[in-house]
């Protein structure tokens, strides 16, 4: 038997099931239910793993790229960091897809696999005689696509949960993710002890230095998750109320599952769930990527300050969202997600408004020629390039300022440090809240289908956000400056907001639509 707490959280929402009853006994025994919360904590380990794979040479990527092909430039910089989300935006549908009619080990296996693969590739890419770039693109690349297994991770767990489980379950899924993207440039700083020499095993052309250290723990945890998913992981799949469903990713069904609920799922709230989830990606996408050189303009600080005081930034941003992440599970029962989604809306639009520059002091110009340890804001490459400037470089006498052929500069105002950090830490507020919300309430309105597609389609807009985000942000920021940028992304918000207030009504959970279930006032 199952003690009261766990029998509490399986009592679904509205029931004619009485303890003792037959019909309560189907709904979960304690075995299955830590079988299956056992599977969900594997899955989110799988996330942080996969975070961490992305971001633990994130910090290395440009120096290791010219050290192995000195024709590599910042332009094609860009398209080594812009590949992984392609590679990820390619395959999400395709796992998506294989894990809606085969067992999910099939396609969670397979996919770390490519990343394991993948990273010994990145490991190697110094061994080729020529086109070294390319083999660290095609490493890149299918990294990402292994990284496609999130609609997995995603779909598994809205399947695997009861819609009073699902917001905590996705809320701790989002903070393994975020988890991983704080801690991997946390392991890359403990590989540069190593430094770039390292040591070399000649018997198989293994150099193991700070470049490759971290891309062989990424290998090595990959096969110890496949290992875990292999003798762990199970097939779970319950309805909206807590009661076990009859599982197609696993032949072997119980005689005492019940068979999923039909009805048509409300592709109006899909399309609306899915633009939302793109433009909240895209606007945190194109945040990150302005950050550096938005403060090296407005603040004439040096690439050194900048990668310093950007990295706490974004360390203390990272911190803030796993919080928000945690917190967010206790509003989400008093108010509802929908709710919160708007809410987090509003406060990235305040974020962004506040952004905008005021008065009348004006950043320093840099009016000498842009060199090369200045800030050309061009291309994505180009502005991404600033977050690998080596610490030793000596920029002591480089410009540093507003650059003259940035013509903006001359006549718009400084965005005051005070001003930067409010909107920062706002931002920091409603990324995450907006984030989590999406994925719980894409997930419910769904309901209990398999959801891999779906979810695939989902990680797949999430992907091409964080592609168009920094290209976007790179271009109106360059040529218009961040009066235009900024205006045009609180525009895009508000429209975000008119489109979640016109569909508000129909972004239900499936069961409550169908009137399975009673919604909770929010």
């Amino acid at each position: 038997m199952a003690d009261p707490g766990v029998q509490s959280e399986q009592e679904p929402f509205l029931s004619d099931c009485t303890p003792g009853s037959s019909e309560w006994d189907i709904i979960e025994t304690e075995d299955h239910y830590k079988s299956r919360w056992r599977s969900i904590r594997i899955l989110y380990l799988t996330m942080f793993l996969s975070s961490v794979g992305f971001s633990i040479v994130i910090m290395s990527i440009w120096p290791y790229l010219q050290k192995i092909d000195q024709t590599a430039d910042a332009s094609f910089l860009g398209w080594v960091i812009a590949v992984f989300s392609l590679g990820q935006m390619v395959a999400s549908p395709i796992f998506g897809w294989w894990s809606n009619y085969r067992p999910r080990k099939e396609p969670l296996t397979v996919s770390i696999f490519i990343s394991v693969t993948a990273n010994c590739l990145y490991a190697y890419v110094h061994v080729p005689a020529s086109h070294n770039k390319y083999y660290m693109l095609a490493a890149r690349g299918l990294v990402g696509f292994g990284a496609g297994n999130v609609a997995v991770i995603r779909s598994y767990i809205a399947g695997a949960t009861s819609l009073q489980e699902r917001t905590s379950s996705m809320a701790n899924t989002s903070a393994c993710q975020a988890l991983g993207f704080i801690l991997g440039p946390v392991f890359q700083t403990c590989f540069a002890l190593i430094g770039e020499k390292g040591v070399t095993w000649d018997t198989i052309q293994l150099q193991i230095n700070m470049y490759t250290a971290p891309v062989l723990l990424g290998a090595f945890l990959g096969i110890l998750n496949i290992i875990l998913i292999l003798t762990i992981l199970r097939e779970h799949r319950v309805d909206d109320s807590g009661r076990r469903c009859k599982n197609i990713n696993f032949e072997e069904a119980s005689a005492e599952e019940v068979q999923a609920p039909q009805g048509n799922i409300d592709q109006v709230a899909v399309v609306t769930t899915n633009v939302l989830f793109f433009v909240v990606l895209f606007i945190f996408a194109l945040f990150e990527t302005i950050l550096t050189p938005l403060t090296m303009d407005m603040y004439a600080w040096t690439p050194e300050q900048a990668v310093l005081y950007d990295g706490i930034i974004l360390a203390a941003l990272g911190v803030e969202a796993v919080i928000i992440f945690m917190g967010i599970k206790l509003l989400s029962k008093k108010f509802g997600e929908r709710a919160i989604l708007l809410g987090g809306l509003i406060v990235v639009w305040a974020g962004f408004f506040i952004l905008l520059p005021w008065g009348n002091q004006y950043p320093k110009i840099q009016w000498e020629d842009l060199h090369n340890n200045s800030i050309p804001n061009t291309t994505f490459g180009e502005i991404i390039i600033t977050l690998w400037r080596s610490p030793k470089e000596d920029h002591s006498e480089g410009p540093t300022g507003c650059p003259i052929a940035q013509a903006w500069c001359l006549n718009t105002p400084v965005i005051h440090l005070a001003q930067f950090l409010t909107s920062a830490a706002l931002i920091g507020i409603g990324y995450p809240s907006c984030n989590v919300m999406s994925y719980t309430l894409y997930s419910k309105i769904l309901g209990p289908r398999p959801q891999g597609v779906y979810m695939g389609w989902l990680t797949a807009s999430g992907s091409a956000a964080r592609i168009l985000g920094p290209v976007f942000i790179s271009q109106v920021y360059t040529s218009w400056g961040p009066r235009w940028a900024f205006s045009l992304v609180c525009g895009i918000v508000v429209l975000t907001i008119t489109l979640l207030g016109g569909a508000y009504r129909r972004l239900v959970a499936f069961s409550v639509r169908h009137g399975r279930i009673q919604e909770e006032p929010s």
